[in-house]
């Protein structure tokens, strides 16, 4: 339960289709851990219907009614086999929602999501994303993300898996600009995190009360999630 008054527990996670580090799909393993900390709003990526066996619930709609009442999914692969993309979860209804195409041409196609949530202590505005692995695809999809990051009455979140790790130029140091407040733990890999490819950025910088990684959750992906309580500021 979230015990920082005033404030909406937020969380980032890569979940590996709900593949484990030990092989095993299981997506309760998932909801399991997320649980543990209860998060108010979720954004999840490699969320893979295509991995189910065959009679099990669907991911994408297994996840949204476990994680919380409302959710709106940005599917980039669409197949026989099923569905592949990401999924922002909310305790309360998300409102403005908008899906936008970043993707790059021959890259795997990358979405982001954009909503805005009325909580009980004021307006979030949040984006979830997960960027391409080469550093062009992650140049020209930081120009989409400039633009989301506007300034806006509302506080304003953005979070996601934005793989990059080698070159601090283009995307770390421009977002920080826009989104000062930033969290900065090692997720990658689970089981030796060396690299901080999950973040979470906000406006403004007080808003992020505090964050963590739930190394307990090393099994269940070879991303660690990523947990923030963010104090919004301004009325509904």
């Amino acid at each position: 339960m979230n015990d920082a008054g005033g404030t909406v527990r937020i969380a980032t996670w890569n979940i590996r289709g709900g593949v484990g580090l030990d092989g095993r799909f299981d997506i309760g393993r998932i909801v399991a851990e997320l649980k543990r900390f209860a998060p108010d709003i979720v954004a999840l990526q490699e969320v893979d219907s295509r991995r189910r066996a065959k009679g099990l619930e669907h991911p994408f709609v297994l996840l949204r009614d476990a994680l919380g009442a409302h959710g709106v999914e940005a599917k980039s692969i669409i197949g026989a086999d099923g569905e592949y993309g990401q999924l922002l979860i909310s305790r309360w209804p998300l409102e403005f929602m908008r899906i936008h195409d970043i993707s790059v041409p021959q890259r795997e196609p990358r979405r982001a999501i954009e909503a805005e949530v009325c909580t009980p202590f004021g307006r979030l505005r949040v984006v979830a994303t997960h960027l391409g692995l080469t550093f062009a695809e992650r140049k020209n999809q930081t120009r989409a993300l400039l633009d989301l990051a506007a300034p806006s009455d509302a506080t304003t979140v953005m979070m996601g898996d934005f793989n990059d790790w080698i070159w601090r130029g283009s995307l770390q140091n421009r977002l920080n600009r826009l989104l000062p407040g930033r969290t900065w733990h090692r997720t990658f890999p689970s089981f030796f995190p060396m690299i901080r490819l999950d973040r979470i950025y906000c406006r403004p910088a007080a808003a992020l009360v505090r964050s963590w990684v739930a190394d307990d959750a090393r099994t269940a992906s070879d991303h660690l999630p990523v947990f923030a309580d963010i104090r919004p500021h301004g009325p509904c």
